[in-house]
């Protein structure tokens, strides 16, 4: 990789992570988006390409590196419709900051995609899957910290990595608790008493001396807990229990959406709930209570 094109990606990652306070995971998915574009366009004209060529880049070549991308993309299978539109927008955002206030971004239209619903985990469900994922776990602390980690999930509507970075001078926790989402906006959430009871009880089992500031749910040997460590333990805990594939620790917070809203949560409740910064991103769950409530009467009308 020449040297500009190492200039460029240092200050492209400057600008997702310091300006923009994009996610570590955003950060590595845009990053390896150009990556993956400048090695391209080197093999495709044969020479590095400079940052004139980003600034007013034929939507042509930018036609090419997708096509190249839906045939070799993931191996020989290549990338999907989601994959190769989630590539195509990190491309976009390189490209204008690589243009610059002068630089134009090709147009060029993205494959289409068929959204699918969330589907959600039925409560009871929900409490077997936390209840066998600490039935198995290897030592009775660890049993503590999965059963508060998947409730903290569901009645709290968490998204895994906002439950992974909750400090340890948050626990115990009141009534509410106030959550750092995406991009670094808070939002306060309500607390059940079962999830308090269950943090608390983690709490004081946890091993390990803990200041203030360091996350509250660790790893066996001491770290910050993986999240990876979590999913695979419901990914078997649900082949234990011959749940749908769908149920993941990401479903739970789905399930926690749906339930509320089938309850008679409003849109824009869920929203705050949620930290949605769109209302838009909210009211798929309008869809997916419908989708709910037409799949019971399918299954319970006489004429249906």
């Amino acid at each position: 990789m020449s040297i500009a094109h190492q200039d460029i990606l240092a200050r492209w990652h400057r600008h997702l992570s310091h300006e923009r306070r994009r996610s570590p995971h955003t950060v590595r998915a845009y990053m390896a988006g150009a990556q993956r574009l400048l090695s391209f366009l080197t093999e495709h004209h044969g020479t590095p390409p400079t940052e004139a060529l980003l600034s007013a880049l034929p939507a042509a070549d930018l036609r090419a590196f997708i096509a190249y991308r839906r045939t070799k993309g993931a191996g020989s299978g290549g990338i999907g419709n989601a994959s190769a539109a989630r590539e195509l927008s990190a491309i976009r955002a390189f490209l204008a900051f690589a243009g610059g206030e002068d630089g134009t971004v090709p147009v060029l239209q993205g494959p289409r995609i068929k959204k699918g619903l969330p589907r959600a985990v039925s409560p009871d469900d929900v409490m077997a899957l936390a209840e066998d994922v600490s039935e198995n776990a290897r030592e009775p602390w660890i049993a503590a910290r999965d059963w508060a980690l998947l409730l903290l999930l569901y009645g709290g509507g968490l998204r895994i990595s906002e439950a992974l970075s909750i400090l340890r001078r948050d626990v115990p926790v009141g009534e509410t608790l106030r959550v750092t989402g995406k991009r670094n906006k808070t939002r306060i959430v309500p607390m059940l008493p079962q999830v308090r009871d269950a943090l608390a009880a983690y709490a004081a089992l946890c091993p390990f001396a803990l200041s203030g500031d360091d996350p509250v749910f660790r790893g066996a040997r001491g770290g910050v807990l993986d999240a990876a460590i979590i999913r695979k333990a419901v990914r078997e805990a649900r082949r234990r229990l011959m749940l749908p594939e769908r149920t993941s620790p990401h479903a739970l917070r789905h399930s926690f959406a749906t339930h509320l809203l089938g309850r008679g949560a409003d849109l824009r409740s869920l929203q705050e709930l949620l930290g949605h910064a769109s209302l838009s991103s909210t009211q798929i769950y309008t869809q997916v209570d419908a989708a709910h409530l037409l799949d019971i009467y399918r299954h319970a009308h006489p004429r249906a």
